[in-house]
């Protein structure tokens, strides 16, 4: 298996991946709205948010694909938006495609970290993190290039008003749940009430994901889960200063934009 896994971890980062890419944005209409993100950013814990703000109840894993799957699968999507627009999920960069989407940016420096630890623990990688953050910030560690051309592309969209794009922090998601869901309802033209929302935040917690992930064990979970802490700020606590110097010189100018401290 970790073999296989490997392969087709490989295939996922090669030219292949492009027409794919393709393929999977068939038959969207302009109402859908995406849910887009960087990996490891916390897309998965606010689309088991939103699946209870939009339909009453928490999910598992097997139902969360139900109303807001993968780009490619919208078909199976359930239209919960106005115009029979549909919640999809994807980690590609800003297509043409994307109309309307949530755009989930967490700190380089925690997602290096987050994607080491999960590569790591499916037997993807071989090496140390120090290696790794170097492919990292380059691209190379999976499909959707590097951070720093993820975030600029989403955000480019959203100022040339391409896109109609609310941009949401993962360390202010974190912070204060309740006030940035009750801005992503109002973005997404669902009214629900406060009591409703701090339901959603109580029902989904780290602690209720990771029982959710035990009921239903993903494929691709690795030894430790899926879900892991969602950490802010634990990059402060692993980078040497050589490290943090490197992501200075490459993602620095987005991270300053995006308003995360250098230090």
């Amino acid at each position: 298996m970790p073999i296989l896994r490997k392969v087709r971890h490989k295939i996922a980062k090669s030219p292949v991946h492009v027409p794919l890419a393709w393929i999977r944005h068939r038959n969207l209409i302009p109402s859908d709205v995406f849910v887009a993100s960087y990996p490891r950013s916390g897309n998965t814990w606010l689309r088991f948010m939103l699946f209870q703000l939009l339909l009453g109840k928490s999910p598992s894993f097997n139902q969360i694909d139900l109303l807001v799957p993968d780009v490619g699968k919208q078909d199976k999507a359930r239209p919960v938006l106005r115009n029979n627009g549909r919640v999809i999920k994807t980690h590609e960069q800003y297509r043409q495609e994307y109309k309307n989407a949530i755009y989930l940016v967490r700190d380089a420096r925690d997602v290096a970290l987050s994607e080491f630890a999960f590569q790591n623990a499916l037997g993807l990688i071989d090496g140390d993190f120090d290696h790794f953050l170097g492919r990292f910030l380059r691209g190379e560690v999976n499909p959707f290039g590097s951070w720093t051309d993820h975030v600029n592309s989403w955000i480019s969209a959203q100022d040339e008003g391409r896109a109609r794009i609310l941009l949401v922090r993962f360390d202010e998601l974190r912070k204060n749940p309740e006030l940035q869901l009750g801005q992503m309802m109002d973005f997404l033209e669902v009214p629900v009430s406060p009591e409703t929302i701090r339901k959603a935040v109580e029902d989904n917690s780290v602690e209720r994901m990771r029982d959710h992930e035990k009921q239903n064990p993903l494929k691709v979970s690795a030894k430790g889960g899926f879900v892991r802490s969602g950490s802010v700020g634990g990059w402060h606590d692993k980078f040497s200063e050589a490290q943090v110097q490197l992501v200075q010189k490459n993602a620095g100018n987005v991270l300053n934009r995006l308003g995360y401290s250098a230090a």
